[in-house]
């Protein structure tokens, strides 16, 4: 115990990695747009231990955090804090997936080179822990060069690790897959106001619950975040959105997997509904659900009220063979067309994922399938996945057992590199009609069909031309997902993945000057394009009496049944045969409720 009156200086450096392209160089940007949950979750915790004094009150904790797809972190700065007489600190690499592992030993090496503490966290550690019956090589290595692994969540477990790293004592592994914690009245997630204006739209992320009912063998989430859902009050979330709105953050992604299968969503719903009509504040809110969740009485609908702009949906595929193959039991084709006209009608921007690689998959069908669902399904944003293997799924730990190939390299654990063999396509096929995806999806003619569905629906057909140039153009134009993009790639000469040669300035810099005008002149010239092809389908009379099959209200009495979507296979045509006994059984149940009735 320290007896004198001088304070001991504790610093926590929150690192979030980003992963490396193709060529080796971080991916990194001016503003990302995708925000760390894992991040803000323990800035937020270790906010609150601060603030209780929790780790002594002889101890003054310096708290850091970096998104590494927004910021250069800062690692000759790390290294020199932590080096000072008399302090101590531990650098904790967290929310690290697969393929950000590489690019997180790459940072975990030079820390451990000076002599800091390390510890690495995040769905790639945890996933191994849980599926695998020993460490794989990456972990084993991370062990060996002294850094500590930790699976699992952080509430009511922080204050110990930080504690040992107090005392430079850290554990090789800090395991509690097996005990995951309730998360109801634990510190919510948090980052100051500087962090999150380093995203595009300034927008903050939270988890109102954690862990999923469902089985689909390609998720990590029920394999690290377990089947048994957990909840967030109504009253937390009430609680972080206005601390955000404190600092002027009014736009936040709800990054639970299925928020319709939070038992508390009405309450959250009605809580935000009541905080924007106090507040008379703009929310703008993105969630993710399930195929089925427009079932569920009032959620679209209060959705709307509570400030929900987009939506993610999980709809993974039209071929229910697919679906099967994936356990993706609760998603119904036959419910596809109903469940996106009910979110259009509340003027609710869908997103979906599409995946590509099923066993039955070939180049020919792939391609065909996305022509059906451009005729017969009113989604708006359709993103494109290859089927991964991800450590910590399901089919990750079936092809680990049967000593199947998969691809060694992390890195290209993304979900749009192919990482395993497949029976129908080569490795070269696959690859290629997922690229190829993109642009069948986003064609000129597709485009402008969705901004005259916008118009319709009595929304803006600026949304459809702002999303395709986020989603389309940063694959066409910057070569990396949507989902790792953002706002002017940022790419350092220095920064290089390990194994790979610095280029010299003379070669990188006319390079990286050359590809910011390849990239910006073109994209810039299509952006120009959209927004042009949007003002004229605004103010042409005819768009607003468009109409098309996938508009067209839905029968439940089978007229849709000459739709191809339905036509595809046999399981296709059973699931319209079973939806059409559901919906006669229904009504015979009804009609005799009214013969009860009326007796």
């Amino acid at each position: 115990m320290n007896t004198s009156n001088e304070k001991r200086t504790f610093f926590v450096e929150l690192i979030k990695p980003s992963h490396y392209d193709d060529e080796g160089y971080v991916i990194q940007w001016l503003k990302a747009w995708i925000p760390s949950n894992t991040l803000s979750s323990i800035y937020g915790i270790s906010m609150d231990l601060i603030e209780r004094r929790a780790l002594g009150d002889d101890v003054e904790v310096i708290l850091k955090g970096y998104d590494e797809t927004n910021s250069v972190i800062p690692v000759k700065d790390i290294i020199r804090r932590q080096s000072q007489q008399d302090a101590r600190g531990v650098v904790c690499l967290v929310g690290v997936q697969s393929n950000q592992f590489p690019r997180a030993m790459d940072l975990a090496r030079q820390f451990r080179a000076a002599g800091l503490q390390v510890a690495i966290g995040g769905f790639h550690p945890s996933g191994c822990l849980s599926m695998l019956p020993k460490l794989p090589p990456d972990l084993q290595e991370a062990l060996d060069l002294g850094i500590s692994l930790y699976a699992g969540e952080s509430e009511g477990r922080l204050q110990d690790f930080y504690l040992d790293a107090l005392r430079g004592e850290l554990k090789p592994i800090y395991n509690y897959m097996n005990d995951l914690p309730g998360i109801d009245n634990e510190p919510t997630p948090f980052l100051p106001e500087k962090m999150v204006r380093k995203y595009g739209a300034s927008i903050a992320c939270f988890d109102a619950g954690r862990g999923c009912p469902f089985q689909c063998s390609f998720c990590t989430i029920i394999n690290v975040q377990g089947r048994k859902s957990r909840f967030r009050e109504a009253d937390d979330v009430e609680r972080l959105v206005r601390a955000n709105v404190k600092q002027g953050i009014y736009r936040y992604f709800i990054t639970d997997d299925n928020f319709a299968r939070n038992k508390n969503w009405e309450a959250i719903f009605d809580r935000l509904g009541d905080l924007r009509e106090e507040l008379d504040l703009p929310f703008s809110i993105t969630i993710q659900v399930d195929t089925l969740c427009h079932k569920i009485k009032n959620f679209i609908s209060k959705a709307k009220r509570a400030g929900v702009a987009r939506v993610f949906i999980g709809m993974e595929n039209i071929n229910p063979d697919n679906l099967m193959h994936a356990k993706k039991r609760q998603n119904r084709i036959t419910e596809y067309r109903t469940m996106l006209q009910m979110w259009r009608e509340q003027q609710i921007i869908t997103f979906a994922g599409y995946i590509l690689g099923f066993p039955a998959d070939t180049p020919e069908k792939i391609a065909n399938d996305i022509e059906i669902i451009k005729r017969e399904l009113p989604v708006d944003i359709l993103e494109f996945f290859c089927l991964t293997p991800l450590p910590g799924s399901e089919d990750h730990q079936n092809l680990y057992k049967q000593g199947i190939p998969m691809d060694p390299d992390m890195n290209i654990y993304d979900l749009e590199h192919v990482c395993t063999g497949h029976a129908m396509m080569s490795k070269e096929e696959w690859q290629g009609i997922y690229n190829k995806a993109w642009e069948l999806y986003y064609s000129d003619d597709h485009v402008a069909t969705m901004m005259k569905r916008m118009v319709v629906s009595g929304n803006k057909p600026e949304r459809i031309w702002m999303h395709t140039l986020q989603f389309a153009g940063c694959i066409r134009y910057e070569k990396v997902h949507p989902l790792q993009g953002g706002y002017f790639r940022r790419k350092l000469r220095t920064q290089r993945r390990s194994g790979l040669p610095l280029e010299s300035p003379l070669v990188f810099y006319p390079k990286r000057a050359w590809e910011i005008l390849t990239t910006y002149g073109p994209f810039a010239a299509y952006a120009v394009r959209l927004f042009i092809l949007a003002k004229r389908i605004k103010r042409d009379p005819a768009t607003q009496s468009y109409m098309d099959i996938a508009l067209t209200p839905v029968d439940e009495h089978g007229e849709d049944e000459d739709l191809e979507m339905f036509a595809l296979t046999e399981a296709a045509k059973a699931a319209v045969a079973k939806a059409h006994k559901q919906t006669e059984a229904r009504e015979s149940r009804q009609q005799a409720k009214q013969i009860t009735a009326a007796e």
